[in-house]
């Protein structure tokens, strides 16, 4: 599994440029509000599920985005959707309970996710995730997410989470 540095060296080796603040740990969405005040950008939560097939996603939404998981599986063509267990996040994205991340998609080498990505996210300028643990805030560009996820072959599904509908990548 990659680590936090080796995530930073795929952001240099695809010439991503980044930007990494380190800070005490935070585990929920909500904690560390006068952390999140000195990082320029969208700030994110992100859920790891599990459907009731067994398929396995990845959700990523700007930090005040309200979610409902009862109805959100009839908008992605997901069987009902439960969270993942810690053993299950850790094999798949190689982070721990806190350190839920868009990032972590760099250890899913099978490709056995599926990444939902807010449409709001879509449209940042910048966008702030975990560097594969809690206890640091890395952002991108926009341009800079597109090109991470193009590198890793990860093409999302977009959701606008307000009208509960799959809208076209901008």
């Amino acid at each position: 599994m990659k680590t936090r540095s080796d995530l930073i060296a795929f952001f240099d080796a695809h010439a991503i440029a980044h930007e990494t603040t380190d800070h005490p740990a935070v585990f929920r969405v909500g904690e560390g509000e006068g952390i999140k005040d000195g990082i320029p950008g969208a700030h994110t939560k992100n859920l790891f599920l599990k459907d009731a097939k067994g398929r396995l996603w990845l959700i990523s939404a700007q930090d005040d985005t309200a979610i409902d998981l009862k109805r959100l599986h009839t908008v992605i063509g997901s069987a009902r959707l439960s969270f993942g267990s810690a053993e299950l996040m850790e094999q798949a994205l190689g982070v721990t309970p806190g350190s839920v991340t868009a990032f972590g998609l760099v250890n899913d080498v099978e490709r056995r996710l599926t990444f939902v990505l807010d449409r709001r996210l879509a449209q940042a300028e910048r966008v702030n995730f975990h560097p594969l643990t809690n206890t640091a805030t890395t952002g991108v560009s926009r341009e800079g997410f597109a090109a991470f996820l193009a590198a890793l072959g990860v093409t999302p599904i977009v959701v606008d989470f307000a009208a509960m509908a799959v809208v076209e990548a901008p």
